[in-house]
């Protein structure tokens, strides 16, 4: 059975709760990814915050990235557990139309799973069918 463990990529890097939606932007950028997750001082998985959070719901609504944190703007965490299967995985994403999705082993963050890793996943035989791939893409960027 392909897990959650074998598509991820490890070495996400955690935005702390409390750094501002600025120095979000600035990892972004300078990490080359779309989102953070974010993690609090106890190191323990909070929420998750992307690009597009920090231009509709900081910038476009008038408050200041330098002041505003990235726990504010955090909204639900939907996460996964590193042994769950790639069926779980893909329906949560699913469910949720979500792009990417942390993967937790016990209450840490070991990695994340974006639609990269899944094209990637599907690519190098991870058993990610052809079906499975199109049902996704279809769950996330169809309008329902």
């Amino acid at each position: 059975m392909t897990t959650a463990r074998d598509i991820m990529h490890t070495g996400a890097q955690c935005i702390g709760a409390h750094q501002t939606l600025s120095e979000a932007a600035r990892m972004m950028r300078d990490m080359n990814v779309g989102s953070l997750p974010i993690c609090g001082d106890d190191q323990k998985l909070k929420g998750i915050i992307t690009d597009r959070d920090i231009v509709l719901r900081c910038i476009a609504e008038g408050k200041d990235p330098e002041r505003t944190t990235a726990m504010e703007l955090s909204g639900h965490l939907h996460c996964v557990r590193a042994e769950d299967s790639m069926e779980t995985v893909l329906g949560k994403m699913e469910r949720h139309q979500i792009r990417r999705i942390p993967v937790i082993d016990g209450d840490r963050l070991v990695g994340m799973i974006s639609e990269a890793d899944l094209a990637m996943g599907h690519r190098q035989g991870h058993r990610l069918t052809d079906e499975q791939i199109m049902t996704f893409m279809d769950s996330v960027y169809m309008k329902q």
